[in-house]
């Protein structure tokens, strides 16, 4: 199981979309892989967490973590191998990490820390709070958001990730997510 949990090599530039639930992610995800025409590596909690929501009524639990981190290497590492330009990640195993310590007692399962930790990205956008909250079946945090914001900032620093801050309205961000990516496309060659 472990090996799945790792990263395998790419040919590509990836960046991770980072931060608190309700703040323009996936949007911003998809923007970049069409403005690139590239790949977008969808969030595997989402979807594995609302088939969960809509088949139990159970939210997440800790048990719940490895199989969202295996979906989520195993669509990574999938897509990573059909570009070599840019990998758009909604996500990564270092945000699971971060949401499992916030949600279990500033616990982390070690398997999904350790790979949360190895795994390693040209670069993350840290997106922050100032966008509308909307809320779904899985969100539910809305008065937490300050606090969830510093737990993802405070991960990134710690681990030493490079990262740049997004704010803003959607273009606002698109245009400084794509000015970022331009440069890294640019020093890559």
């Amino acid at each position: 199981m472990e090996e799945k949990l790792k990263q395998q090599s790419a040919n590509c530039i990836k960046v991770v979309l980072f931060g608190p639930e309700s703040t323009g992610k996936t949007t911003l995800s998809r923007q970049l892989a069409r403005h690139y025409n590239s790949i977008w590596v969808r969030e595997y909690a989402r979807e594995y967490l609302q088939d969960k929501w809509n088949n139990e009524r159970k939210t997440c639990e800790p048990k719940d973590l490895l199989p969202i981190a295996l979906g989520q290497m195993q669509l990574e590492n999938d897509l990573a191998q059909k570009t070599d330009s840019v990998l758009i990640c909604d996500t990564d195993l270092l945000e699971t990490k971060v949401y499992s310590q916030a949600y279990y007692s500033g616990t982390c399962n070690p398997i999904l820390e350790k790979y949360a930790l190895q795994n390693t990205y040209d670069l993350y956008f840290l997106t922050y709070i100032d966008t509308p909250w909307e809320a779904d079946d899985l969100r539910d945090k809305p008065n937490e958001r300050e606090r969830m914001f510093k737990a993802f900032q405070d991960e990134l620093i710690k681990q030493n990730r490079p990262y740049v801050l997004l704010k803003g309205d959607k273009q606002k961000r698109l245009e400084d997510a794509v000015k970022q990516i331009d440069e890294l496309l640019k020093n890559r060659t």
